[in-house]
């Protein structure tokens, strides 16, 4: 009977990603034009910024999101993390960051089955280290797609440290399997409350004391040792 609960809650879960995803893009279509033409015209480079990132059992897919960095962020100053004040982000990313407009290209990644509505958000593929020797803790948020929102997001998005990310992660699996969609559906109904309050937005620095480099350095460093830490 629960297995029964759970591909019956999955059918439903992917027919509303499709059919949400596809009214969205419908009636977003002006608003992500505007985004485009504005990103074009404010920053040299590509309007959609492509990355590698992991999905459900660690399967690796291109998540797509308006770029709101300069060209080549990534191998710039603090690489994956982004701190307040941040001078990589543009003036026309900054805008689109704190109103979460970066995000819509992957209702196009939720069309095509890449991303769900709501789920654990993408890792880069890189950024927790080797898929294969993750410990059971980390490794367990990959029992299920990867979200455009998640459990954790509507507890503090970027402010969480990842080892709280991953529990709260953890957490909205079991949930899930417990409640199915109907949680999803309060996830979606704070989410729209935390993007309205522009809240959360930047990460925060593992050590004050430290230059941003530095304190994105050794917060990756950290990361990669918890995500392998023996249990």
């Amino acid at each position: 009977m629960w297995h029964i609960w759970i591909v019956l809650n999955d059918l439903l879960k992917r027919g509303f990603d499709i059919l949400a995803s596809a009214i969205a893009l419908l009636l977003l279509s002006p608003v992500m034009l505007a985004c485009a033409i504005w990103i074009k015209r404010d920053s040299e480079g590509p309007v959609i910024f492509r990355q590698d990132r992991l999905t459900k059992e660690g399967r690796i897919f291109k998540m797509l999101k308006f770029r709101s960095m300069v060209k080549n962020a990534e191998t710039q100053g603090t690489g994956l993390f982004n701190y307040e004040g941040d001078p990589r982000v543009t003036r026309c990313g900054r805008f689109l960051r704190d109103h979460s407009l970066d995000e819509l290209p992957q209702l196009i990644n939720i069309l095509l089955g890449d991303m769900t509505i709501v789920g654990p958000r993408p890792c880069v593929e890189y950024e927790l280290g080797d898929y294969e020797t993750l410990n059971s803790c980390f490794k367990k948020r990959f029992e299920v797609t990867a979200g455009l929102t998640g459990y954790a997001q509507i507890q503090g998005r970027n402010e969480l440290p990842w080892d709280v990310k991953v529990d709260f992660d953890n957490r909205y699996i079991d949930l899930y399997r417990k409640w199915g969609i109907m949680f999803d559906t309060y996830i979606i109904a704070k989410t729209f409350i935390n993007v309205f309050r522009h809240e959360d937005i930047y990460e925060n620095k593992i050590d004050n004391r430290l230059s941003d480099r530095d304190s994105a350095e050794l917060a990756q460093a950290k990361v990669i040792e918890m995500a392998h830490k023996k249990e």
